[in-house]
């Protein structure tokens, strides 16, 4: 028999975390809660888990400072929404850049966090295996360009610097890790999380239009990024790796 999705609860506010947890165990979800990074990373090393729900004002060691620490770690493959009590946008952000695959405000209903869970389980489990956007320093090879990790940019033949948005930064280095294998949308929105999240969910098709510009790729000739019908985008170029830390 299939086990149910392990959900962590991580809030300092023990009646949030009580009614939260209560609810997901109601709806046929095991749920787990604690009060603080201590617990958090006690349950991590004993129990399989497949969500975090992580609040982001906690005394001490706060969410913010936990997803980074997540996200370096081992545990770096869970998915994480964070909760929130202001309707901040640079909260939202800041979120996002520290890892967080969503947010929501509180207060909040109990059913859209339910929705909120289960739409980011489904989307991280139609990414392949170990399918994921590494943080190595490094310089890749691809046709006539090198991108720059560390700087990120593009140098060309010439070594022109073409500069990047952080969007476009992780969608070619999406696409440069996973050379030569179909990437649905989903899977581009998983790997390029971040602070443009919300224009991923709105379109990826605009940002692979403004990425092949860059790469001066045109729609027609598809040199670097081919389009897939009815799947996703396919990196079709070669990837060399040319210089790394260490």
């Amino acid at each position: 028999m299939e086990q149910p999705d392990h959900i962590l609860v991580v809030d300092d506010d023990a009646d949030i975390r009580r009614m939260v947890a209560d609810y997901l165990r109601k709806n046929g979800l095991r749920a787990t809660e604690v009060a603080d990074g201590r617990e958090m990373r006690a349950v991590l090393e004993t129990s399989a888990v497949d969500l975090i729900v992580l609040d982001l004002m906690m005394p001490g060691e706060d969410g913010l400072s936990l997803a980074r620490n997540l996200r370096a770690g081992k545990h770096k493959a869970i998915p994480v929404i964070m909760l929130t009590a202001r309707d901040d946008a640079t909260d939202k952000i800041i979120g996002l850049e520290m890892g967080a695959d969503d947010y929501i405000t509180k207060p909040f209903a109990s059913r859209e966090l339910l929705a909120r869970i289960n739409a980011v389980i489904r989307r991280t489990r139609m990414l392949p295996p170990n399918l994921q956007v590494t943080e190595a320093s490094r310089i890749l090879a691809f046709g006539r360009w090198r991108l720059d990790t560390t700087a990120r940019h593009l140098l060309d033949e010439d070594e022109t610097v073409v500069a990047l948005s952080g969007a476009e930064f992780r969608l070619l280095r999406a696409f440069l890790d996973h050379p030569n294998r179909v990437l649905t949308r989903d899977q581009l929105l998983n790997l390029t999380q971040g602070r443009d999240a919300e224009l991923f969910e709105r379109s990826i098709d605009l940002l692979v239009s403004r990425l092949r510009q860059r790469l001066q790729d045109g729609a027609r000739e598809q040199t670097y990024i081919k389009t897939v019908r009815s799947e996703g985008y396919v990196f079709s170029m070669a990837v060399t790796l040319v210089g790394a830390d260490g």
